[in-house]
């Protein structure tokens, strides 16, 4: 078609909801739209959305509305989607009647359902029309992989098994034919995500699959082995996100020893006091955590350690808000976050005893991330001297007046960055998406100084 349809898109909510944006518009890509720049421009709307905590829902809501008000022609998508309303209808549907259609999270063929019958298909799909990687939403030297849908936990204060449902680990041949993909088309680094990413394979019985003809296990190892093997050639990072605390995470270690995957875990601890983990419902053994970050640092001496927790959770005392503390400041965690307690409709901590007050909840937080980052610039301090491996983010007139970057204890928009001085040699260029070897010189709060070597 001379003028084929164009879509706008809004995508909320986690890197999980990222990964269901891209295949959406991966999709859509093949099929011949192509994506619109505003809502006046666009033929349609889709709203991917968060249904998690408040904040989120209504943040969801209200890009509906404006994608309404803006352009009339709305498909909504993700978890918000799968959220009930007082009447039992989709809460969307109450709030915003006027949508063309509702869906839940990981709904890719409902969602394009939608887009046919409200604008139709401009291309024949199996033409292709998109990059082997699909399309990302994400800056072209780094991505997402998600490797499992869904959680087997029943946390209480965590309602994403009803709308994401059950877990469901993706076949690992076509988790690293993905990889590859996107190692192949220039990404520098790879996150690997999921729900319960020390999971990945439980629901499959670790059964084996095939990649390029040969045997792999459906199980974490295995898979962290695989995806070393396809990032070294590209001399690539591998980080790993939403690992839980399980004894078989040790086998990962000696691969972040030896450089092969980056010696970094993201593990939401939530809390340290058991019976506060307890009431929660959280999985792993919440007493053996301190045992299990030293074996885990006794290995991997290098390893940086980020973590979530909630303070003032329903019938949290004093003594075992304490407790957290005393955790915090003996695990030497290098990352926390931390959320005041908020309670989020169909949650089982909602008919849980003792809800504390806001303003109690909040003054723990608070008092909870002052010796959280106590911890995290005491730590940082500690690389003043050392010479890093920095990916730069952003580097302006190719770095003439410094840029920005990471190392490999630095996320992407969750932990804090290295800011890189102008290089020392004027012959030195840095450019968005390459390495550089830097020699840290200074911290400023949750950031490294940094120049150019």
């Amino acid at each position: 078609m001379d003028d084929p349809p164009t879509i706008g898109f809004v995508s909320l909510g986690c890197p999980k909801a990222l990964t269901d944006s891209e295949l959406i518009l991966t999709q859509l890509s093949a099929e011949g739209y192509r994506t619109a720049r505003s809502y006046a421009g666009a033929d349609l709307v889709i709203v991917n959305t968060c249904g998690f905590i408040d904040a989120a829902v209504q943040e969801s809501l209200d890009a509906i509305g404006d994608a309404l008000t803006e352009n009339g022609r709305v498909i909504v998508t993700g978890c918000l989607g799968a959220r009930s309303g007082a009447s039992g209808d989709a809460l969307v549907r109450e709030v915003h009647p006027l949508v063309l259609a509702v869906t839940g999270p990981h709904a890719t063929q409902e969602v394009m359902d939608a887009v046919h019958a409200h604008c139709p298909r401009p291309h024949d799909p199996f033409v292709d029309l998109v990059p082997p990687q699909g399309i990302k939403l994400t800056p072209k030297h780094y991505a997402y992989l998600k490797i499992s849908e869904g959680c087997n936990h029943r946390c209480t204060f965590c309602i994403i098994p009803s709308m994401r449902g059950d877990l469901v680990s993706r076949p690992v041949g076509e988790v690293l034919a993905e990889a590859r993909a996107l190692f192949e088309a220039g990404v520098k680094e790879l996150l690997v995500v999921s729900q319960d990413t020390s999971a990945y394979g439980v629901d499959l019985k670790y059964r084996t699959g095939f990649f390029d003809g040969r045997p792999v296990k459906t199980r974490l190892l295995d898979l962290c082995e695989q995806l070393a093997l396809l990032a070294e050639p590209h001399g690539a990072w591998v980080r790993l996100h939403y690992v839980y605390p399980y004894p078989h995470v040790d086998e990962v270690l000696p691969l972040m020893a030896e450089g092969r995957i980056l010696p970094y875990l993201d593990v939401p601890f939530q809390h340290a006091h058991p019976d506060v983990l307890r009431r929660m419902k959280r999985p792993a053994s919440g007493e053996r955590n301190l045992e299990r970050l030293a074996r885990w640092r006794e290995i991997c001496p290098q390893l940086v350690v980020r973590s979530t927790f909630i303070a003032g959770f329903p019938g949290e005392t004093e003594a075992e808000f304490e407790a957290l503390l005393d955790f915090v400041r003996e695990a030497d965690i290098d990352r926390a976050g931390c959320f005041a307690y908020s309670p989020v409709t169909g949650a089982a901590a909602n008919e849980l005893p003792g809800a504390l007050p806001a303003a109690v909840r909040e003054e723990r937080r608070t008092r909870f991330m002052a010796v959280a980052e106590a911890a995290s610039v005491q730590r940082l301090r500690r690389r003043i001297g050392a010479q890093m491996q920095v990916l730069i983010d952003a580097a302006p007139a190719m770095g003439r007046k410094g840029g920005t970057g990471r190392t490999y204890a630095d996320a992407p928009e969750i932990d804090g960055v290295v800011r890189l001085l102008p290089p020392a040699k004027a012959s030195k260029q840095l450019k968005v998406g390459n390495f550089t070897q830097a020699r840290v010189v200074a911290t400023d709060g949750h950031d490294l100084i940094a120049e150019p070597i």
